[in-house]
């Protein structure tokens, strides 16, 4: 028998589920003009790269990854995690490869957990379920043997049922209950993400493969930790976690389309943005403008901090300063 998600579609769950849909669209409409497309997915790749194997603890930072995304050699790090990060590529190469996959099993999955889990592994086998007992934080979880039969019904659900569900929704709905039943014996939190991602690309919602909603859990991993905690506290319902989830999705493709006006800019440096670089373009795409002063204390951070974040965005003429130099504010350059 299939696996049988448990939950309710919220007001909020519904609004955010069309607002998504809605940025999806704008962001789908911006994507005719495919001379960017190619940067912003080697950006989005080492986002990705950079902020699912961070969320299991790898040191190397945002640079260091697309150093090794770009081939070039790391000097002062250690090799394991520069080894997660360039299995994590594979794995995502993979994912890439095979989106037009109508039916995926057992072995699918297997050949994913070697690329990604392979020569990186402090326990168990790569590319076979587990033959021991785990416990993850508070979780206790499905024993060994209880495995196979359990990820052959979400296996049967993935391929049969998910497809009648919005991909915001199944998405989520596979990354959890993957985690929930933690089939291998080490990898599954980079497995899992890849899964969720897997599945977008599947149903054509990341059609040119530009968004990191891993970034959104890395961000705040007590949060990420907490709400796939809480599904077990309420009795496996998911309603909770689809929110959160939503919520990501929301963030991430916002996110995606202040990147495509990045590179929409006609004449524009392009710079790579920092996550307190789109925070603060955020905060000037919902306030219109503002001070310096609002600025820093919107951020939290110093003065000289705010000007380290503004100064290169006023160079590459994302924003701009109105008013004089005393009463100056800033706001968005609108692409044109």
């Amino acid at each position: 028998m299939s696996y049988v998600p448990q939950y309710t579609i919220s007001a909020r769950l519904l609004s955010l589920v069309e607002e998504i849909a809605s940025l999806r669209e704008r962001i789908q409409g911006a994507s005719i003009e495919l001379s960017w497309i190619p940067a912003l997915q080697k950006d989005t790749r080492t986002r990705n790269g950079h902020a699912s194997t961070a969320i299991e603890g790898n040191p190397l930072t945002l640079e260091q990854v697309r150093a090794l995304e770009e081939g070039r050699e790391l000097v002062a790090s250690d090799q394991r995690s520069q080894r997660e990060v360039t299995k994590y590529f594979a794995g995502l190469r993979f994912v890439e490869k095979n989106v037009t996959l109508k039916t995926i099993r057992h072995e699918h999955l297997f050949e994913l957990h070697r690329i990604l889990a392979g020569d990186v592994m402090d326990q168990g086998k790569a590319g076979s379920y587990r033959t021991m007992g785990v416990q993850v934080g508070n979780h206790l979880p499905p024993a060994a043997e209880d495995v196979s039969p359990l990820m052959f019904e979400l296996l049967e659900w993935w391929n049969d049922k998910a497809p009648e569900l919005s991909p915001v929704l199944s998405a989520a709905i596979l990354h959890y209950r993957f985690e929930h039943i933690h089939p291998f014996a080490d990898g599954n939190g980079r497995m899992g993400r890849a899964l969720s991602l897997w599945e977008l690309y599947r149903r054509g919602f990341d059609s040119h493969h530009i968004f990191s909603v891993d970034e959104y859990y890395w961000e705040d991993r007590p949060a990420y930790y907490a709400a796939l905690e809480q599904v077990r506290l309420a009795g496996e319902d998911l309603s909770q976690w689809l929110e959160y989830s939503a919520e990501g999705f929301r963030h991430t493709l916002q996110r995606a389309w202040l990147r495509v006006q990045q590179f929409q800019q006609k004449g524009a440096e392009k710079i790579v943005l920092t996550p307190k670089q789109e925070r603060l373009l955020g905060l000037l795409r919902d306030h219109g403008s503002m001070a310096p002063s609002e600025i820093w204390a919107a951020l939290d951070i110093s003065k000289q901090g705010a000007m380290n974040l503004i100064n290169p965005l006023l160079k590459a003429g994302l924003i701009e300063k109105l008013g004089t130099k005393k009463s100056g504010r800033y706001a968005l350059v609108n692409p044109g």
